[in-house]
C-alpha cells in the first residue's frame, strides 16, 4: 500500500521572524509555525512543506511574491552551494539584530 503524500503547500505566507540555523518563521493558516529554509523576514512566499509535526511544519519557499527590504545579493559566490553561511542573503545589520 502506497503512503499518502502529506506535504502541504501554503500560498502567499508572510515571513515574520528569523529562527535558529538559518530558518525563517511564518504562521500557517491553521496557527502552526512554519520553519522556512531560504527566506528572509518580510518576504511573501509560497511554501512547500517537507516535514509535518504536531506543533509545526518545516518547508522551503518555492515562489516569492514579494521580496523583503532586508534581502541583499550574497557577497559570497559559493553561498548557494556551500551552505556554511546561513544568512548571506540578508543585510548584515539585520543579521546582527536577529542573532542577538
Amino acid at each position: 500500500m502506497a503512503r499518502k503524500n502529506r506535504n502541504i503547500e501554503f500560498k502567499e505566507v508572510e515571513v515574520i521572524d528569523a529562527g535558529a540555523k538559518g530558518k525563517s518563521i511564518a504562521k500557517a493558516p491553521d496557527g502552526k509555525v512554519i520553519f522556512i529554509g531560504n527566506a528572509v523576514p518580510g518576504d511573501v512566499v509560497d511554501v512547500q512543506t517537507t516535514k509535518r509535526k504536531k506543533a509545526f511544519y518545516e518547508g522551503t519557499a518555492t515562489r516569492f511574491h514579494k521580496y523583503s527590504d532586508k534581502r541583499v545579493e550574497s557577497p559570497c559566490i559559493h553561498f548557494s552551494v556551500f551552505g556554511g553561511c546561513k544568512w548571506q542573503f540578508m543585510d548584515y545589520k539585520h543579521q546582527l539584530f536577529y542573532k542577538e
